[in-house]
């Protein structure tokens, strides 16, 4: 059987560089994804892609690519690098100053710039080509949190026989707030790109049912959704 991939934004991982210009690699395991990991069956391998959690600027290509082989050979980590900019409009911004505050009911919150969902696009296709790099047809690949809402149907593009599964790590909200965003129809139909998708209660998963069925008009039974001639659970 093939290898479980995991996508994330950031990987369980600390890189420090000492005063001789060596990297050390520390693996952290008290996250909540990490426990999760750590638990589940893992012996047809694993490999988890996400961000090394540093700005890739300073390095050199030499540099980048020791970390990269380093991370995939010792702990199945593939790093996704990011400058300095991309993580300021990505994840500083329409990850944590566009989607968190409105996901947490605080739309007042939200800021809005069109720089910001520019970076969330191209941030998103990068995670897509680590993932090609390393998937085949019928890959099982589980895809995490509000930073990677494009993705699902990304690989499904690209892999259209993949097996895949996402989960949110936060609410999902109210239609009625969900719909003051202005990519609202775009990150439901990057959602719809997954065969299962997670939410941590009832509410949340009928949240996104509700604005399925209202934005793009998903016809939805029994907490599933058609759409794209494929059922999408919704649990």
């Amino acid at each position: 059987m093939d290898p479980l991939i995991v996508v994330s934004n950031r990987l369980p991982i600390v890189i420090k560089r000492d005063e001789s210009g060596s990297f050390t690699y520390i693996r952290e395991t008290n996250g909540g994804m990490a426990n999760a990991i750590d638990a589940l069956d893992t012996s047809n391998g694993l490999i988890w892609i996400g961000w090394p959690g540093f700005p890739c600027d300073d390095l050199t290509e030499l540099e980048k690519q020791e970390i990269y082989d380093t991370l995939v050979e010792q702990f199945g980590f593939v790093p996704i690098f990011q400058t300095k900019q991309q993580i300021e409009l990505f994840y500083e911004g329409y990850a944590n100053d566009t989607l968190w505050p409105l996901f947490h009911y605080f739309p007042e919150k939200a800021t809005y710039q069109h720089a910001y969902w520019e970076a969330y696009q191209a941030v998103n296709a990068m995670f897509l080509e680590a993932v090609a790099d390393f998937a085949e047809s019928g890959s099982t690949i589980w895809v995490n949190d509000y930073h990677l809402m494009l993705l699902p149907t990304l690989i499904r593009h690209s892999l259209p026989d993949a097996k895949i599964g996402f989960f949110l790590h936060t609410p999902f909200p109210s239609y009625e707030l969900f719909r003051q965003l202005p990519e609202r129809n775009e990150l439901i139909k990057g959602l719809l790109g997954a065969d299962l998708l997670g939410f941590h209660i009832y509410d949340y998963a009928r949240h996104f049912i509700s604005s399925a069925n209202r934005l793009i008009g998903a016809h939805s039974a029994n907490g599933s959704i058609e759409y794209d001639g494929r059922v999408v659970k919704v649990d």
